[in-house]
């Protein structure tokens, strides 16, 4: 009876876009792209399909809603810093750290580069690379190489961590993976195998920044003077 009650209060509330979109995001964080049906989102609203398309014209509108309102929200919203490159440095951050907690978000970023969601990020790091001073002919390629590493990296490591079950897998994991490159040929392996122990240690986090700084080192150095 009282789950009856709890049903017919959610049925009275007002059906809205936001409203939509907000359940979109829980279903997606919960189960991913593939569990997100207009039949599953309805049963959520406790509607029916017609009444969501009413909002939304259908899945690939939804995603694109949900995308944006993730990344303006919590990327785009409080992004800043006293120079270009702490702006690009926090920004990407902010994304790492948003494709960390919704990993379904990375997809459709790089799937969606025409998309406001990914534009606008192009945009904002777009500015800091014409505030770096690049010259105007190598502007695309620095943004665009920017944004290229920021999502393929955190997204890859969205699935790396979202593949274990908890801390301790991905420990025994990483253990797992060390061991076997120590115990590489060295001939054929060198690299490798020196690096080995450094992938056990290694913190996600940290070595996505560290990227972020070779690539505006890059930049800087190949534009310098």
């Amino acid at each position: 009876m009282a789950t009856k009650a709890r049903r017919t209060e959610r049925r009275e509330e007002p059906l809205s876009r936001e409203r939509i979109v907000e359940a979109a995001i829980g279903i997606l964080d919960a189960v991913g792209e593939g569990g997100l049906t207009f039949r599953v989102l309805a049963e959520r609203l406790a509607t029916g399909p017609g009444a969501i398309y009413w909002h939304v014209s259908g899945k690939e509108e939804l995603l694109g809603a949900a995308t944006e309102v993730v990344v303006t929200g919590t990327v785009l919203g409080g992004a800043g810093g006293a120079s270009p490159q702490e702006v690009i440095r926090d920004l990407a951050l902010r994304l790492f750290d948003a494709i960390d907690a919704h990993p379904w978000i990375g997809g459709q970023l790089a799937r969606s580069p025409g998309q406001s969601p990914t534009l606008q990020v192009f945009e904002r790091l777009g500015r800091q690379v014409q505030a770096l001073g690049v010259p105007r002919p190598a502007r695309f390629t620095a943004a665009s190489t920017l944004l290229s590493y920021i999502l393929g990296v955190a997204g890859q490591n969205a699935a790396n961590a979202h593949g274990q079950e908890s801390e301790q897998d991905r420990t025994e994991f990483l253990d797992g993976v060390s061991a076997a490159w120590a115990n590489l040929d060295p001939d054929a392996y060198p690299f490798t195998r020196d690096v080995a122990e450094q992938l056990r240690e290694h913190d996600d986090r940290a070595e996505f920044l560290a990227g972020i700084d070779l690539v505006l080192a890059g930049i800087a150095a190949s534009h310098a003077g």
